[in-house]
């Protein structure tokens, strides 16, 4: 193509429809184009097709392209692998994989992403679009899978994964090399966070800006927001005592006593 050439060979076969079995392969060579390229495949399938039809047999061979009559020629046959000049390499002995051996290999492997995002969509509830993302990498799908494991809804767990450490990681470029320890939370931490927002302990954007004094420390989430005081009130009479103290505190002072004495006159009313 640097040349400005181009230069293409095509392999075509036909097989009768319903046989099983392979067709027998034909080369054709000396197209330079596309257009000849569509004209030779073309017309080699239509001669395949009428020697087939007519019981001839279709012998391997190359066949050269002739532009100007637009039809392949016979240049020469190639019935046996010899012909292509294959021969054995003598210093590669055959390999003889047994059985017992792959099934030992494949014991040892990890579990691939696509039967992963099937578990997890089938065990976990997760929406296909969720189980996706979540498995694309292993540490991911690890680091989700522990936060399951340490309580966290499977549902929330996968929201705050997908939400909050993903965008964290992406911002601050963490996604070389990254493995669980890693992480700017724990799983751990962020499924004690997951769980604090599902009862209704603390609200979600409470939990967002406790992400960066959590990052790094191993703190658990539940000891921060109680010593804090961060912790949401939902009991009502304990709502209600507080509105009133807040009231009584600021309710303005009575005015000063009215007058007594002669009564006023229509005027001064």
């Amino acid at each position: 193509m640097e040349e400005g050439s181009f230069r293409c060979d095509a392999n075509i076969s036909v097989r009768p429809a319903g046989q099983a079995a392979f067709g027998t392969k034909v080369e054709v060579k000396n197209m330079n184009s596309f257009r000849a390229v569509e004209k030779a495949i073309t017309y080699e399938i239509a001669r395949q097709t009428e020697a087939l039809a007519s019981g001839e047999r279709i012998v391997q061979e190359t066949r050269l392209w002739d532009a100007e009559r637009e039809e392949t020629r016979s240049m020469r046959r190639k019935e046996y692998a010899d012909d292509y000049r294959y021969f054995p390499e003598p210093d590669l002995l055959p390999l003889v994989v047994d059985a017992a051996w792959v099934g030992e290999i494949r014991a040892t492997l990890p579990e691939l992403p696509g039967p992963r995002c099937d578990r997890f969509i089938r065990d976990h509830g997760l929406s296909p679009y969720d189980a996706d993302v979540l498995t694309q990498r292993k540490d991911v799908a690890d680091y989700f899978e522990a936060g399951v494991a340490a309580g966290a809804p499977p549902k929330e767990m996968a929201n705050w994964v997908m939400t909050e450490l993903l965008r964290i990681v992406r911002e601050e470029k963490l996604d070389r090399a990254l493995v669980i320890r890693d992480w700017p939370l724990t799983a751990t931490q962020l499924a004690r966070l997951a769980l604090l927002v599902q009862a209704g302990t603390i609200n979600r954007n409470t939990a967002k800006s406790l992400i960066p004094r959590l990052r790094g420390t191993g703190r658990d989430p539940e000891e921060l927001v109680r010593a804090e005081g961060l912790a949401q009130v939902s009991d009502r009479a304990a709502l209600e005592r507080a509105v009133a103290e807040v009231v009584a505190r600021h309710r303005p002072r009575s005015s000063a006593p009215a007058r007594t004495g002669s009564s006023a006159s229509s005027s001064d009313r």
